[in-house]
């Protein structure tokens, strides 16, 4: 039987459910792996946590010194979250020849490039299922069992607290202020919701994401990002009239025109598995050239999902230690020079106009629409407002460009109105 020593970085929601599900399961690891897998050391400030879980002081440290000079840990779980401190823990961890699992998708997305290369040169590895998904095994079947494809496109709800704000929105009629407290009463969001709501933590995720799809670096600085903040229930109303639902979504695409890459709003038909996706589930939906159309969903946040991943890593290291592998393109900060971004992406879009209730405004407005380019596939009127006339419109397939500028020239017509809000339909 193989003796694996770990030590885990970081004892808060993540961290403490790794070391729970690994005490819990090391019968079950020893038959059915023959793998004996101890936690030697936790690092960890506030010992309080500790002894609420049956942790005692012997395994407690301060010092990160005390894990890379330990011979006995040969795996280090890295669930501390932030940049500063846990990259250079990491980093001095992989030079103490120690492999490390990590749950932190910015440490990854930013400076994963620098780690594996650390990783390499000293021949250990660098395992980062519980980036992307939480308990979805969504890094492990890009990285293997989709290999034999080319992936043609990725589109996800990878962030569960905006997924649980927009459900509450549509599911119970209530404005996004009134979602976002109680996503963080219930601890899905935090107090400083930025990194969820104005769509960070999706683009750190699907710069991972979509590097392992294509093969080849995305960086999350090509990639578009809107967040959810705008969103407005009026509009959420609306799509559900025309037979739409309302999710962000990560979507990447490599087409004839380069790679797409962009996490923004997005109605999709009500009938779209993505549509049944509520409160904070996530799901990924992959096509490839051969496999075609593949869905996984799951949890994508918690305490024991996430801890779910980063222990199947964990196994994972301590089981081929002699067949490491790493990224299946040239993992450096930037993108290959050859590579084509596509920013002026191709998309349907619906628009809510308040407009003046006068003779000629919609002819203005749909030869602006002409003169982009711009084909109406939908147009519904509604009952005047105390501002305007509510007008929904819903293209048809166009470019990003034509539809930015078509909306600029709109709102600067004089007596005419105001594009209230602009949504990408895929």
């Amino acid at each position: 039987m193989k003796y694996v020593g770990v030590a885990i970085l970081g004892l808060g929601v993540v961290g403490s459910g790794v070391y729970e599900i690994l005490a819990e399961h090391k019968e079950v690891y020893k038959k059915s792996h023959n793998l004996d897998v101890e936690v030697r050391k936790i690092l960890t400030r506030t010992k309080e946590k500790a002894y609420q879980i049956g942790i005692t002081d012997e395994l407690l440290v301060t010092n990160i010194d005390e894990i890379c000079n330990d011979d006995s840990i040969s795996i280090v779980v890295e669930a501390m979250g932030g940049i500063t401190a846990s990259l250079d823990y990491v980093t001095a961890v992989l030079k103490s020849k120690k492999s490390v699992v990590t749950s932190n998708k910015e440490l990854y997305c930013k400076y994963g490039h620098i780690l594996e290369s650390i990783a390499k040169e000293n021949k250990v590895g660098l395992y980062y299922e519980a980036t992307v998904g939480g308990g979805i095994p969504i890094i492990r079947t890009l990285l293997d069992n989709l290999q034999g494809n080319n992936v043609k496109s990725i589109l996800g709800i990878i962030n569960g607290t905006t997924n649980y704000i927009l459900s509450k929105m549509l599911n119970e009629n209530v404005s996004y202020d009134n979602a976002l407290s109680e996503a963080q009463m219930l601890g899905y969001a935090e107090k400083d919701p930025t990194s969820d709501v104005d769509a960070y933590d999706s683009t750190y995720k699907l710069s991972i994401l979509a590097s392992l799809a294509f093969k080849t670096k995305i960086p999350y600085t090509k990639i578009y990002r809107e967040g959810i903040r705008g969103v407005s229930l009026i509009d959420i109303n609306y799509g559900t009239k025309l037979g739409y639902t309302l999710k962000l979504l990560a979507i990447g695409k490599n087409t004839s025109n380069g790679i797409e890459v962009r996490v923004h709003p997005t109605f999709i038909k009500s009938s779209h598995p993505l549509a049944s996706v509520n409160d904070a589930f996530n799901a990924i939906f992959i096509k490839g050239d051969s496999v075609d159309d593949v869905m996984l969903y799951g949890r994508g946040a918690g305490k024991f999902p996430t801890g779910s991943a980063v222990v199947g890593d964990v196994l994972y290291a301590a089981a081929h230690t002699d067949s490491i592998s790493y990224s299946p393109f040239e993992n450096n900060e930037n993108a290959d020079p050859n590579v084509i971004f596509n920013d002026n992406f191709e998309s349907a879009y619906y628009m809510r106009l308040l407009v003046n209730d006068t003779t000629g405004v919609l002819a203005k407005i749909t030869a602006i629409f002409s003169k982009y380019n711009i084909s109406v596939r939908q147009l519904n009127q509604y009952e005047n407002g105390n501002n305007g006339v509510p007008l929904i419109i819903v293209t048809h397939i166009t470019n990003e460009k034509n539809v930015r500028n078509a909306v600029e020239e709109i709102n600067s017509l004089p007596n005419c109105g105001h594009v209230e809000a602009v949504i990408r339909v895929d």
